[in-house]
C-alpha cells in the first residue's frame, strides 16, 4: 500500500544507485519521498547505513542533522582519528567539549570525511537524509564537503527535499556530483483509489481524487472525510496545517474564491469584493485565481461557518452568468426544500447534459430532488430519475442505482416504477442474466401502459441477445418496436438487427435497420440513429467492407465524443478497434483501446484491449486481457462477449505456433463452438473461429478432428459467404493437408487463400495466411518460395504494426536460415537437459524435481525446444535428439557444464502426436 504507484520510480533509482553517486527525490510535503528513500535504505545491501530526518525546529540548531547521522557511530570509531580532528567532531557530536580554537569547523569536516573513508574500505557505505530542506547549515556545510571528496569510494547517498511542485532541488550541494534527481510525481486517479482503500462511497472517492490531486498523505487523511457544499470536510488538524499564517484579512476574499467553480479577479469584483487581488499572491497574469493546491481550496471553505458559505454562494449567485453554476450556487445559498430553486436546478441540469457534461447534469438533478418539498412527491420522483438516467450517461452506476430504487421504494405511480427499473437494467450493463425477475416485475408494473411495456420488452431483447437467447431476443424486440415510442422502436430494432446478424441473416438486420433510421427521420444524426450506425458498420464489416466500416464508425466518434454518455463512446471505440485490427491498423488499435480504459474494466473493454493486443501487442498480454475478458462476461452472464472473448483467447494461443499455446487455443475455441451451435449463432466472425480452432487442432496432429470441424464451418457458410470467412477455412484446410503429409495440395489450398486475401485489403488475416503458407513450403524443403513468403509476411507486419506476428514471421525465417546451413537450433544447456530426460520418458514433475525447478518452468521450456526443433510431441523430440547426438559424436553422459549442444536438422518435422502432452480430450 505505501508503495502503490511507486515501484517503477523506485525501481529507477536502485537502477541509479548502482551505477550514480546518489539519487536525490524531490516534491511536494506528503508525495511519498520519504517512503521511497525508507525503501531504499532497507534494502539496499550497504554495510553501513547512517540516516538524519531532520525537522523543520532543527534548522536553528547547529550539528543537528550531523549528531543524527552519526548516532550509531560508536566513539571508538573515532580513535584513530588525529587527537585535533577526533576533538573536534566529539565536540560537534555533543560527546565531549567543543574546541575554542578558530580551526574547529575544518577539523569537524575532515574528521567526518577521515571516518567515512574508513567505513567505506570495510563495506559499501550509504548515507540517508530525507529533508534537506531542514539540514541545519553546519551539517548541511559538512555534507558539501564530504561529498565533493569521496569519488571512487563505496559510498552513496539517498536524499529527498520538499520543494513545491513544479520547481527544482535548492540544496543539491548536499549531494555527490552526478546525482541522479528524480521527481516524485502525484498519483493516478487509480492508485489513489487503492491507497484509500474500499471504505468511502463512489462519490466520497471521487471528491477525495479530486482534491488529494495525486497525494497519497492528503488521500489518506480526506478518506472519513464527507461532503460538503462543492468540496470536502477537510479535518481539523489538516486544516490548520494549511491555513497557519494566512492573514484574517484576506479569509473573506480566499473563501468567495474556494466556493466559484472558475474564480477569477472578474469573478470575485463582481460579488462585491473591493479589491479582491490583495492576499491572493496565486492570481495569474490573466485574472484567473489558482489556489497552490485542491486541498488548500477545500481547506478554506471547510474552516467558514455554515452562515458564511452560504454567504459566499449567494453573492456568487448574483455575480456568475453561466445558468449551470448560478443554479449550484443558489442551491448552496439556500440548503433547504424550495420549490423555486428545485426549478432552478432541474432546468440546469438539462442545460448541462445539453452541453455533454453528464456528471454536472446528475449534481443539479440530484441536488433539485433533493431541493424538492416532501409534499410534493411526484415530481422529486421525476428529479431522481432524471439524475438517474444522467449518472448513468456518467458511468457513475452506484449514484444511478441509489436513485432509481428511491424511487422504486418510494413512489406510489407504476410508470415512475417501471422506469426506475428501466434505470435499474440500464445500470446492469451487460450483466443482465439476473434481470429475468425484474423485467418481469416491470412488466406488471406497465400493464395497460404500451408505452412503458415496450421499455420493458426491449430490455428483455436485449437480455435475451447478451444471454444467448436469440429466439425469445427477437420476439421481445418485435413487441417492443410495436409497442413503443419512436425512441424505443428505433432501440428495438438495432437490437433486431444485432439478433438477425449474430443468426446469420445480414439482409433481414439491414432491413431492420433501414426501419429504424426511416423512423429517425433518416438523418443518422442525432443521439437516436448512433446504435443504428455502429450496428451498419458492424454488417459491413463482417462483409468485408472495411473501408466502409471504418469511415462510418470514425465519423460517429467524432460526432458523439463531446454530448454522448460513457456507454456510447464505449460502445463506439469498441467497434472502432474490432474495424482497425481487421484494417492491419493495429498501433492505431491499441490507441483506440487504451482509450476505453477510462471507463469500467468490463467485459467489453477487455475484450477490446485484449483484440488489439493480439494484433499489436504481445501473446502474454493477450492472453492475460483474454482470459479478464472471460471472466468478466461469465461473471456478468454475458454469453455474447464470452464468445467473443474466448475466441480471442483461443487466437492468443495460436500466435506463438507451439503446441502448448494451441492446446490452450483449443480448451477455448471448442467453447465458442458449443457455446455458438447452442445459441443458434452463424455470423462471419463464428467462421473465422471454426477455422482457428481447425488449425490449432492441426497444430496438436488432431487432423481428423480438424476435418470433422471444417466440414461443420462449410455446411454454416451462407451461400457464398464473406471472402474472408473462406479464406480463414482455406487456410485452415492447407495447413490440415500439409499435416496429412500432402504438402502439395496444402500449398495450392493457402496459395488461393493468400490471392482472395490480397484481393480484400486485410492485411493480418494476410500476413497469418502467408506465414502459414511459409510455414509449409519451409517444411516440404522449398527454400526459396518459403523464403520470399516469410519475407513478404516479415515486412508487412512490421509496415502495420503487428508484432506478434512479425516475430512469428521472423521465426519461420530463422529455421530457414538453419536449415540452408544445414544446421538446426542450437539448444541452451537448460534446454537440452530437459529435452534429454523427456525423450528418456521423464514426466513434466519428475524433470523439475531432477532439475530442482518448477513444473511450470519445465513446461515453458519444453514448448520453447519444440518449437525450436520443429516437433510436435515428446516422441518426435526423443527421436530427434538422438539423431542429432548420434551425428555430432557428442558424450550424451558429459556433465552440463561440458556438454556440447549438437543442432538438431530434420528433414521434415514429425506428426506423430502423444496425447499426455497438451490435447484437450
Amino acid at each position: 500500500m505505501l508503495l502503490t504507484g511507486r515501484r517503477e520510480l523506485l525501481d529507477t533509482a536502485r537502477a541509479e544507485l548502482a551505477t550514480a553517486s546518489g539519487v536525490l527525490f524531490h516534491g511536494p510535503a506528503g508525495i511519498g519521498k520519504s517512503t521511497l528513500v525508507d525503501a531504499l535504505l532497507t534494502t539496499h545491501p550497504a554495510a553501513t547505513v547512517l540516516r538524519c530526518s531532520p525537522a523543520e525546529d532543527d534548522t536553528a540548531l547547529p550539528f543537528a542533522g550531523l549528531v543524527d547521522l552519526f548516532a550509531r557511530v560508536p566513539d571508538s570509531r573515532l580513535d584513530s582519528l588525529a587527537p585535533p580532528l577526533r576533538e573536534a567532531l566529539r565536540g560537534a557530536l555533543l560527546r565531549s567539549e567543543t574546541p575554542q580554537d578558530g580551526r574547529g569547523r575544518l577539523a569537524v569536516r575532515v574528521a567526518v570525511l577521515d571516518v567515512l573513508r574508513v567505513l567505506a574500505a570495510e563495506g559499501p557505505v550509504l548515507l540517508g537524509v530525507d529533508g534537506v530542506q531542514w539540514l541545519d547549515a553546519q551539517s548541511a556545510g559538512v555534507l558539501a564537503f564530504v561529498v565533493r571528496r569521496v569519488g571512487g569510494l563505496g559510498l552513496r547517498v539517498v536524499a529527498a527535499e520538499r520543494v513545491a511542485d513544479g520547481e527544482r532541488p535548492r540544496r543539491p550541494g548536499c549531494c555527490p556530483p552526478g546525482t541522479a534527481v528524480l521527481r516524485v510525481g502525484p498519483l493516478s486517479y487509480g492508485e489513489v483509489a487503492r491507497v484509500v482503500g474500499d471504505g468511502p462511497a463512489p462519490d466520497v472517492l471521487r471528491a477525495v481524487q479530486e482534491t488529494a490531486a495525486g497525494n497519497p498523505s492528503y488521500a489518506l487523511e480526506l478518506r472519513d472525510s464527507v461532503p460538503l457544499g462543492p468540496v470536502l470536510d477537510v479535518p481539523r488538524g489538516l486544516r490548520a496545517r494549511l491555513l497557519a499564517g494566512v492573514p484574517e484579512g484576506v479569509r473573506r476574499t480566499l473563501l468567495v474564491a474556494s466556493a466559484a467553480e472558475r474564480p477569477s479577479l472578474t469573478v470575485l469584483r463582481a460579488a462585491g469584493l473591493d479589491d479582491p487581488a490583495t492576499g491572493l499572491a496565486a492570481a495569474g497574469a490573466d485574472g484567473v485565481v489558482r489556489f497552490a493546491h485542491p486541498v488548500v481550496r477545500a481547506a478554506v471553505y471547510a474552516d467558514a461557518s455554515a452562515s458564511e458559505r452560504r454567504e459566499a454562494h449567494a453573492l456568487l449567485a448574483g455575480a456568475v452568468t453561466d445558468p449551470v453554476e448560478r443554479a449550484r450556487h443558489l442551491a448552496h445559498a439556500r440548503p433547504y426544500e424550495d420549490e423555486d430553486p428545485a426549478r432552478t436546478l432541474e432546468s440546469a441540469a438539462e442545460h448541462a447534459r445539453g452541453r455533454g457534461e453528464p456528471d454536472a447534469a446528475f449534481e443539479l438533478a440530484r441536488l433539485a430532488a433533493h431541493r424538492t418539498p416532501h409534499a410534493r412527491a411526484a415530481e422529486r420522483a421525476e428529479r431522481l430519475l432524471a439524475a438517474a438516467g444522467y449518472a448513468c450517461d456518467a458511468g457513475r452506476q452506484t449514484e444511478a442505482g441509489e436513485a432509481a430504487e428511491e424511487v422504486l421504494t418510494g413512489s406510489g405511480d407504476a410508470r415512475q416504477r417501471a422506469r426506475a427499473r428501466v434505470v435499474l437494467l440500464r445500470n446492469a450493463g451487460q450483466a443482465l442474466e439476473g434481470a429475468h425477475d425484474l423485467i418481469e416485475d416491470g412488466l406488471r408494473d406497465a400493464a395497460g401502459d404500451a408505452e412503458a411495456e415496450g421499455w420493458l420488452h426491449h430490455w428483455a431483447a436485449v437480455r435475451g441477445l447478451l444471454c444467448g437467447e436469440l429466439t425469445e431476443a427477437a420476439r421481445h424486440a418485435r413487441r417492443a418496436a410495436a409497442l413503443g415510442d419512436t425512441d424505443t422502436r428505433v432501440g428495438a430494432l438495432a437490437t433486431l438487427a444485432r439478433v438477425l446478424s449474430l443468426a446469420g441473416e445480414p439482409l433481414a438486420a439491414g432491413e431492420a435497420i433501414d426501419e429504424a433510421l426511416t423512423l429517425t427521420g433518416g438523418h443518422g444524426s442525432g443521439p437516436d440513429s448512433w446504435g443504428l450506425i455502429r450496428m451498419r458498420a458492424i454488417l459491413a464489416l463482417d462483409s468485408d467492407r472495411v473501408g466502409e466500416a471504418r469511415t462510418q464508425v470514425a465519423g460517429l466518434l467524432s460526432t458523439i465524443g463531446e454530448v454522448a454518455g460513457v456507454e456510447e463512446v464505449t460502445a463506439t471505440l469498441v467497434a472502432l478497434t474490432r474495424i482497425q485490427v481487421r484494417s492491419g491498423e493495429c498501433r492505431e488499435a491499441l490507441a483506440t483501446a487504451a482509450r476505453c480504459e477510462v471507463s469500467a474494466e468490463t467485459a467489453p473493454v477487455l475484450y477490446a484491449r485484449a483484440l488489439a493486443a493480439t494484433a499489436g501487442g504481445t501473446a502474454d498480454e493477450a492472453r492475460r486481457l483474454a482470459g479478464e475478458a472471460v471472466h468478466a462476461s461469465q461473471a456478468d452472464g454475458d454469453r455474447l462477449f464470452l464468445v467473443r472473448a474466448l475466441a480471442v483467447l483461443g487466437q492468443a494461443g495460436l500466435l506463438t505456433g507451439d503446441p502448448s499455446g494451441a492446446a490452450a487455443a483449443v480448451e477455448a475455441l471448442q467453447r465458442v463452438r458449443e457455446l455458438g451451435t447452442a445459441m443458434g449463432a452463424a455470423d462471419p466472425p463464428l467462421l473465422h473461429w471454426y477455422a482457428d480452432l481447425a488449425e490449432a487442432l492441426v497444430v496438436l496432429g488432431e487432423s481428423e478432428e480438424a476435418g470433422v470441424v471444417l466440414e461443420e464451418a462449410r455446411a454454416r457458410v451462407p451461400g457464398k459467404g464473406p471472402g474472408s470467412a473462406l479464406a480463414a477455412l482455406e487456410r485452415a484446410e492447407g495447413l490440415r493437408a500439409a499435416g496429412l503429409g500432402r504438402a502439395g495440395d496444402g500449398v495450392v489450398r493457402l496459395r488461393v487463400a493468400v490471392e482472395r486475401l490480397r484481393r480484400l485489403s486485410l492485411p493480418v488475416d494476410l500476413v497469418r495466411t502467408l506465414i502459414a503458407l511459409g510455414t509449409v513450403e519451409r517444411r516440404a524443403r522449398h527454400r526459396s518460395a518459403a523464403r520470399a513468403v516469410l519475407g513478404e509476411a516479415l515486412e508487412t507486419a512490421e509496415r502495420i504494426g503487428a508484432a506478434p506476428l512479425a516475430v512469428r514471421a521472423g521465426e519461420e525465417l530463422a529455421r530457414l536460415d538453419a536449415g540452408e546451413r544445414g544446421e538446426g537450433p542450437a539448444l541452451t544447456p537448460t534446454e537440452a537437459r530437459i529435452a534429454e530426460l523427456v525423450g528418456g520418458g521423464a514426466t513434466n514433475r519428475e524433470v523439475a524435481a531432477k532439475l530442482f525447478i518448477s513444473v511450470k518452468t519445465v513446461e515453458g521450456t519444453l514448448s520453447r525446444v519444440y518449437r525450436k526443433v520443429g516437433v510436435r510431441s515428446r516422441t518426435a523430440l526423443a527421436h530427434a535428439m538422438a539423431v542429432a547426438v548420434l551425428a555430432s559424436g557428442a558424450a550424451v553422459d558429459a556433465p552440463d557444464d561440458e556438454r556440447v549442444v549438437p543442432p538438431v536438422t530434420l528433414s521434415q518435422p514429425s506428426r506423430t502426436h502423444n496425447r499426455r502432452f497438451g490435447t484437450r480430450r
